[in-house]
Order: C-alpha cells, then sequence, then structure tokens
C-alpha cells in the first residue's frame, strides 16, 4: 500500500508543479487552489509512505516521479523543447526510480 500511495503523491506532485505555472504567481484562483490542494496531498501521501519506507528510497522515488512528470509535461503541453539528451535524462530518471523500487 506504501508504494501505491507514494506513486500517486509522485504524480500529484506533477499536479501541483503544472498548478504553479498555470497559477501565474498565484493571481490565478483556480490553478491556487489546484496548486494547494494537490501539495497537501502530495505531502501527505508522502508522509504516509514514509511510515514503511525508508527516507531515501522514498523521497527519491516521490521526487523522481515529479520532476520526470513535470518535465514531460513541459514538453507535451507547454510546447519545451524535446530533445534526444532531455530524453535520455529523463530515461535515466525513471530507471532510477525503478531501480530503487526494485532493490527495496
Amino acid at each position: 500500500m506504501a508504494w501505491f500511495v507514494l506513486i500517486v503523491s509522485g504524480v500529484l506532485e506533477t499536479v501541483w508543479a503544472a498548478a504553479l505555472e498555470a497559477s501565474r504567481s498565484f493571481s490565478r484562483p483556480r490553478p491556487t487552489v489546484l496548486f494547494v490542494v494537490a501539495l497537501v496531498l502530495s505531502m501527505g501521501g508522502l508522509a504516509y509512505a514514509l511510515r514503511s519506507l525508508p527516507l531515501g528510497t522514498g523521497y527519491a522515488v516521490w521526487v523522481g516521479i515529479g520532476a520526470a512528470g513535470a518535465a514531460v509535461y513541459g514538453m507535451v503541453a507547454l510546447g519545451e523543447p524535446v530533445t534526444a539528451a532531455r530524453i535520455v535524462c529523463l530515461t535515466l530518471i525513471v530507471a532510477g526510480v525503478a531501480g530503487l523500487k526494485l532493490l527495496h
């Protein structure tokens, strides 16, 4: 259960990062509310998962999912450049997260 909650929390990290960008420095109410809700749920899920997972593993997986998700969102939805180097780096992040899960 902790791994499932951790993965959902990582996805919520991507949501709050995207909402933060969309809020335009908290000047738009709906993205600002989404940011706050996603942030609270993401942190709460991380806290729950860390009850049974080691801090280093849990935090690295959470950040990895959020960072990779935000980068992919930026490329797909915001028109950020899609380059071979970025894809390789994202692949390495995903491989590291998967490795932490498999080696736990």
